[in-house]
C-alpha cells in the first residue's frame, strides 16, 4: 500500500522517505445506529489501494478497523441544499456511497471543500483499481507496490506493474468534468496528530430527544399498532456497524408523517376537549385501568404470536429432517439393490468364469464409479460458474436501473437550472429598466432584489458543480461497465480454454492408468513412456510460448524468483523443479486466501500514520504487529528502527563516521579473517540473484560488513554463519545499518562465545532447547529418544543463522521481523513451532533414518505462515524469558566442566605420545590443519 505522504514523513529513525502521491485518509463522520441513539459518529478513514477498500477506524490509533466500503463497486451522490446559507463552503456537507445490494452509507465532512476532496479522491481510485484490472502481472505480493521507505538491495528490484491503456477520449471527458479542490487539515496523514471533530448535530440524543421517543412510542401503543411493539435492544456492535437501509428511511418518513396527522387531530379536538373538561376530569381515573388492561391483551397476543412463530419453524425443520430421512432411505435402498444384484451376479452368473476376468470386470466398475463422480463434480463447478454469470447479468442490471435513476436526476436539475437561469435573466432586465427610476423608498425593496440575486447564482453554482459530478459519475460508471462485461467474456473464454485443456490432461492420464494397468510391450518401448515425458515438459514449462495477448488465457506462472531475489525454481534437477513448482504455487494459494481478509498493510498505515508527530515506543500493539509480518514496503523502516533500539548504547559512545572508519582500517591494514571471507563469500546465499556471481552488488557490500565487523570484534574476526545473517539484513538495510544489525545479534542478542571458535553459547542453547522440548512436546521428545535421533544436529543450524536456508523466504522474513524486536527468545519459539507444526507427521516415522532424513527438510515444507505463527505465539504459551536465562547458567557449567575434561584428556594423550614411541606417528586434526 502506498504510503508515502506528500509533505514526506520524518519517521523516528531518521529516514525521510521522497515525494510521492500523497495517502486518502482522514476524518469524516458516518451515520450509523438505529432508533433513538442513531446518529454520525466521528471515524477514522483510511483508503487501502490493494483492495480498493475505504477501512474505518474509531480513531487512528486503533489497530482493527470496525468495517469497511468497497469502493470498487459503489457509486457516489450528494442532495444540493435549497438554502443559501446552508450552501455555505465552510458548513459540515454530507455525501452518500451506494454499495451493490441497495445499501447506502452516508457520511459528512466538515467542509463542503473536504466532501468535494473526497468524492474526487474516491472517483479517482476507483477508477484506477478497475482499470487495472485487466492487467496480468497484477499481484499486490509478488510485485509489490514502488515504495519510497524501502532501502537494501531488495528495494531496487521492485518491478513496474504493467498497466493497461486507458481510454483518451473518456480521459478527456473526466478531466473536463473535474472539480480542482484541496483538503483541509482534517484530510491526510497529518490530521491523525489533531483530535476528533465533535459538532453539536452528532448528539442527537439529548434528554430532551429522550423524552419526545418515549411520547412517540406511548402515543404508537395507545392507537394499537402492534407491528411495531417489539422490544429491540441495540448493542455498541450494531451501532457501529449497522447502515441505514431506503426501508429504514422510508419507515422513519413515514413515521414523521403519521406524527404529523396525530398532532393535527389533537389541535382539531382541542375546543371539544375544553367543552367537556368536568366530564373528562370525571372518567380519566376510569380510563386508565381500561388502557392498562388493553395493553395487557396485547402483550399476551404478542407472546401467542411468538409462540406460533416458534411453532411454525419446529414444523419446517421437521418437515426438512423428514426430508433427509427420506433421502436416507432411498440412498440405502439402493444400496441394498446394488449389494444384491452383485450377491447374484457372483454366485449365479460368474460360474466358471475366470478369476481375472471377475477382477477386470470389477476395475471397470470402480473406472465406471470414479468417472460418474468426476463428471458429477464438473457439473457441480458448471453450475456455480452458471450462476456466477447470472449474478454479474445482475449487477448489470442493477447499474443500468441506476444510471437510469441518475440521468433522470440529471434531467431534473437540468430543468431546474434553466428555470433560474430564466428567473435571473428576468430579474437582470427589470433592474436595469427601472435603474433610472430608484429612489429612496424603493432602495429597501432592491436590497432584498439583489441578496436574493445573489442566493439564486450561489445557488446556480452549486447546481453546475453537482451536475458535473454526476455527469463525471455516470461517464465513470459508463466506462467501467463495458469493462466489467469485457473482462466478463474473457473470463468466459479463459474458462473455456481452461477446461479444454483440463479434458486434454485428463484424457492423457486416464490413457497413461490404462497402459500401466494392461502392459503390452516392455517398458522401454512402452507408449507410456512419452505420455510420461510430455506431461512433465507441460509441467515444468516456466513462460507462456503463446502470444502476448493470448498469454492472459493461461493461469498464472511460477516467476523465477521472488520478491526477495531468491530461486524458486532449480535449473538441473526435473524432480526438484516439480517440488519446487508445487511449493511456489501453494503459497500462492495461501497469499489469495489471506488475501480475502482485513489488509495487514491496513493496520499498519494506521498504526504509522498515527506516530507521524510522535517518537515510535515499545508497546503491546505494536509487538502484536510485528508478529503477523512487516509489510514488504515498511520493512526497511522498521528493522531500522529496532536495530537502533538495540544499539543506541554503543552507537552514543562512538564517533561519526565509526563505520567508515572500520572499513578503511579492515581495508588498509592486514587481516587475518579476509581469506576466510573471500571464500565464503560466494557460498554466502548462492541462490540468491544479489549474491550469485561475483560482479554483483551484494557481494561487494557483504564484504564491506564482514570485514568492518572483524576489526571492531577481532576475539571472534570471522565466523562461519556471519555471512548469512548480514546477507539477510543487506536485502532490507544499507551496509551499516546492517553492520550495526550484525552487532545487534551478536554483542546483544546471543550470549557470549556464541559464534568463537569453540561455539561454546550455541552449545548450550541446544541443550536448553532440549529441555523445552521435553517440556513442551514431551511426545515428539520421548519419540526421538526412543529411536536415539540426535535432532541437535538439524537445529545447530537453526540457531547459528536465524533459519536462514532452513525455511522458505516468506516464513524466514516473518521470523526476523519478530527475532529483531523482541530477541533471541523468537529463535526457541519457532523451533518448537516447526516439531509441533509436523508432530504428528514425525510420530508416524518407525526408524531413525527416516527419521533424520525427514528432518533434514521437513522445514520446506511448512507453508502457511500465520498458522505457525499461531502456534508459536499462542500454543506454546506461557514462554518466560528468566526461565530460558536460568536454564542457559545451569548448562553453561555443565558443558564448561564438559570442555574442561576433554581439554584434560587432551593434554594425557600428548603427554603420552611423546614419552610412547608407537604413538608419536598420531596427529590429531588441528596439527594437520596447523
Amino acid at each position: 500500500m502506498p504510503a508515502a505522504g506528500s509533505e514526506g514523513e520524518e519517521g523516528p529513525a531518521g529516514e525521510q522517505p521522497g515525494p510521492g502521491t500523497p495517502k486518502l485518509c482522514g476524518y469524516l463522520q458516518k451515520l450509523s445506529g438505529k432508533g433513538p441513539l442513531r446518529g454520525f459518529r466521528s471515524r477514522w478513514f483510511v483508503f487501502d489501494p490493494r483492495r480498493c477498500y475505504l477501512y474505518y477506524f474509531k480513531g487512528p490509533q486503533e489497530p482493527l478497523p470496525l468495517g469497511h466500503l468497497d469502493i470498487a463497486s459503489a457509486c457516489f451522490s450528494y442532495h444540493q441544499p435549497e438554502a443559501g446559507a446552508a450552501a455555505a463552503v465552510d458548513e459540515p456537507a454530507a455525501f452518500e456511497v451506494h454499495s451493490p445490494g441497495g445499501a447506502v452509507t452516508v457520511l459528512k465532512a466538515a467542509t463542503r471543500q473536504d466532501m468535494t476532496y473526497w468524492l474526487q479522491e474516491l472517483q479517482q481510485k476507483r477508477w484506477e483499481y478497475c482499470n487495472n484490472l485487466d492487467a496480468a502481472k497484477r499481484d499486490s505480493r509478488t510485485s509489490p507496490t514502488p515504495s519510497d521507505f524501502s532501502k537494501g538491495l531488495v528495494a531496487k528490484d521492485n518491478p513496474d506493474l504493467s498497466i493497461l491503456s486507458q481510454n483518451a477520449s473518456a480521459e478527456r471527458a473526466r478531466n473536463i468534468l473535474a472539480v480542482e479542490t484541496s483538503p483541509t487539515d482534517l484530510v491526510g496523514e497529518q490530521a491523525a496528530s489533531q483530535p476528533a471533530p465533535v459538532q453539536a448535530s452528532a448528539i442527537n440524543f439529548s434528554l430532551k430527544q429522550w423524552s419526545t421517543e418515549i411520547k412517540n412510542s406511548m402515543s404508537s401503543l395507545r392507537k394499537g399498532n402492534n407491528e411495531n411493539r417489539k422490544s429491540v435492544f441495540y448493542t455498541t456492535e450494531e451501532w457501529e456497524l449497522l447502515d441505514p437501509t431506503p426501508k429504514d428511511l422510508e419507515d422513519s418518513m413515514a413515521l414523521e408523517e403519521k406524527r404529523k396527522h396525530l398532532a393535527e387531530g389533537n389541535k382539531a379536538r382541542r375546543p371539544l376537549k375544553d367543552m367537556i373538561g368536568s366530564s373528562k376530569n370525571r372518567t380519566s381515573s376510569d380510563s386508565s385501568p381500561t388502557e392498562w388492561c388493553s395493553g395487557n391483551g396485547n402483550r399476551l397476543v404478542s407472546e401467542l404470536q411468538l409462540k406460533y412463530q416458534s411453532q411454525q419453524e419446529e414444523l419446517e425443520k421437521l418437515k426438512k429432517d423428514l426430508l433427509s430421512q427420506k433421502e436416507l432411505v432411498r440412498l440405502l435402498q439402493q444400496t441394498v439393490r446394488s449389494s444384491q444384484y452383485d450377491k447374484y451376479f457372483a454366485s449365479h452368473l460368474c460360474e466358471g468364469v475366470p478369476k481375472d476376468t471377475l477382477e477386470l470386470l470389477h476395475q471397470k466398475d470402480d473406472q465406471i464409479l470414479g468417472l460418474n463422480n468426476q463428471l458429477e463434480k464438473l457439473n457441480l463447478e458448471k453450475d456455480s460458474l452458471q450462476q456466477e454469470v447470472k449474478n454479474l447479468k445482475c449487477k448489470v442490471g442493477e447499474l443500468n436501473e441506476r444510471l437510469g435513476m441518475l440521468m433522470e436526476t440529471i434531467q431534473a436539475k437540468d430543468e431546474v437550472i434553466m428555470k433560474l437561469s430564466r428567473q435571473l435573466s428576468e430579474c437582470e432586465d427589470s433592474t436595469s429598466s427601472q435603474s433610472g427610476a430608484i429612489n429612496f423608498p424603493t432602495a429597501t425593496c432592491t436590497n432584498k432584489e439583489l441578496q436574493e440575486l445573489d442566493r439564486l447564482k450561489d445557488n446556480l453554482q452549486g447546481y453546475k458543480t453537482q451536475n458535473k459530478f454526476l455527469n463525471k459519475e455516470i461517464l465513470e460508471l459508463s466506462a467501467l461497465r463495458r469493462n466489467a462485461e469485457a473482462r466478463e467474456r474473457e473470463w468466459q473464454a479463459k474458462y473455456t480454454s481452461l477446461e479444454a485443456k483440463l479434458c486434454q490432461i485428463e484424457s492423457k492420464y486416464l490413457i497413461l492408468l490404462q497402459e500401466m494397468k494392461t502392459p503390452v510391450c516392455s517398458e522401454d518401448q512402452s507408449p507410456a513412456r512419452e505420455v510420461i515425458t510430455q506431461l512433465l515438459e507441460d509441467a515444468l514449462k516456466a513462460e507462456p510460448s503463446e502470444q502476448p495477448e493470448q498469454a492472459f488465457l493461461k493461469p498464472h506462472l511460477v516467476s523465477e524468483y521472488d520478491i526477495y531475489g531468491f530461486q524458486t525454481v532449480p535449473e538441473d534437477d526435473d524432480e526438484e523443479k516439480l517440488v519446487a513448482k508445487s511449493r511456489a504455487l501453494d503459497l500462492r494459494s495461501l497469499s489469495l486466501s489471506e488475501n480475502r481478509e482485513i489488509s495487514t498493510g491496513v493496520k499498519w498505515e494506521n498504526y504509522l500514520a498515527s506516530t507521524m508527530n510522535r517518537e515510535m515506543m515499545r508497546c503491546v500493539e505494536l509487538k502484536n504487529l510485528i508478529r503477523s509480518g512487516i509489510p514488504h514496503e515498511h520493512r526497511s523502516k522498521m528493522w531500522k528502527w529496532c536495530v537502533s533500539l538495540h544499539v543506541k548504547k554503543f552507537k552514543d559512545s562512538t564517533v561519526p563516521g565509526y563505520f567508515q572508519t572500520l572499513l578503511q582500517k579492515a581495508l588498509e591494514k592486514p587481516n587475518p579473517a579476509s581469506k576466510q571471507i573471500e571464500l565464503d563469500l560466494l557460498r554466502t546465499l548462492p541462490n540468491n540473484k544479489h549474491y550469485s556471481s561475483p560482479t554483483s552488488e551484494g557481494i561487494q557490500k557483504l564484504r564491506n560488513v564482514l570485514l568492518a565487523f572483524s576489526w571492531r570484534n577481532p576475539d571472534i574476526g570471522y565466523c562461519q554463519g556471519l555471512n548469512r545473517l548480514v546477507a539477510i539484513a543487506l536485502l532490507y538495510l544499507e551496509q551499516e545499518d546492517a553492520f550495526w544489525c550484525l552487532v545487534t545479534i551478536v554483542e546483544v542478542f546471543m550470549p557470549r562465545d556464541y559464534y568463537t571458535k569453540t561455539l561454546l553459547g550455541s552449545q548450550v542453547d541446544q541443550r536448553v532447547f532440549k529441555d523445552l522440548m521435553s517440556e513442551k512436546l514431551p511426545r515428539l521428545h520421548a519419540h526421538f529418544e526412543q529411536y536415539k535421533v540426535d535432532y541437535t544436529l538439524i537445529t545447530f543450524n537453526w540457531f547459528l543463522v536465524v533459519f536462514v536456508d532452513s525455511v522458505v523466504s516468506d516464513i524466514l522474513f516473518k521470523i526476523w521481523d519478530s527475532f529483531l524486536y523482541e530477541g533471541p527468545k523468537v529463535i526457541f519459539r519457532f523451533a518448537l513451532a516447526l516439531f509441533k507444526y509436523k508432530e504428528e507427521e514425525i510420530l508416524k516415522l518407525q526408524d531413525s533414518m527416516s527419521i533424520f532424513k525427514y528432518l533434514r527438510y521437513f522445514t520446506r515444507t511448512v507453508l502457511d505462515a500465520r498458522k505457525l505463527t499461531a502456534i508459536a505465539f499462542g500454543d506454546l504459551n506461557p514462554f518466560p524469558l528468566r526461565q530460558i536465562r536460568n536454564r542457559r547458567t545451569y548448562h553453561l557449567e555443565k558443558v564448561r566442566l564438559e570442555l574442561t575434561e576433554l581439554e584434560a584428556i587432551r593434554e594425557d594423550f600428548l603427554r603420552e605420545r611423546e614419552t610412547c614411541v608407537e604413538k608419536r606417528d598420531l596427529i590429531s586434526d588441528d596439527e594437520e590443519d596447523s
